[in-house]
């Protein structure tokens, strides 16, 4: 499925690293932008999560939530989110199967391996629940200040 800026985002109901449920639709009246990555504790992703924890004021005065997504499971959630003081949920995917609504599940290669995984995209929502901005190919280390000067 691809989804472009204008459509609906999916609704979705996963868990938090403490295990409470987070559900998009509950958050309709507040732009989301709701991020996906590949791993736990991996280089990219710890500068990525660290760049929208750094920045976490700015958006949070625009009234924006910022949700993180990965096949890791809730423990290991907690952990990252404890390690690197991260303020925003971490939300556990772990058959695919958002990621895979959202198109950002599939065939990838690393070192010459073929694997499934989550390929890093954000997505903006707005605040009737719609696919505001879609980023693709993201850059971890720049990332969060790039959503943070497009918004502003």
């Amino acid at each position: 499925m691809v989804l472009n800026p204008g459509d609906p985002a999916p609704d979705f109901s996963l868990p938090d690293g403490k295990g409470n449920l987070v559900r998009l639709s509950d958050l309709k009246g507040q732009r989301v932008i709701l991020y996906f990555y590949p791993r736990d504790n991996t280089p990219g992703c710890t500068k990525e999560a660290c760049g929208f924890r750094d920045a976490y004021a700015q958006f949070q005065a625009q009234g924006i939530v910022i949700l993180g997504i990965s096949t890791d499971d809730a423990k290991s959630h907690e952990k990252f989110t404890n390690k690197f003081q991260l303020p925003f949920p971490l939300l556990s995917d772990a058959e695919g199967q958002v990621a895979t609504t959202y198109g950002c599940y599939g065939l990838k290669k690393f070192m010459g391996k073929e694997y499934m995984g989550i390929t890093r995209t954000t997505f903006i929502i707005d605040s009737d629940g719609r696919i505001e901005k879609v980023y693709k190919k993201v850059k971890p280390e720049s990332h969060a200040e790039e959503v943070l000067a497009e918004l502003a």
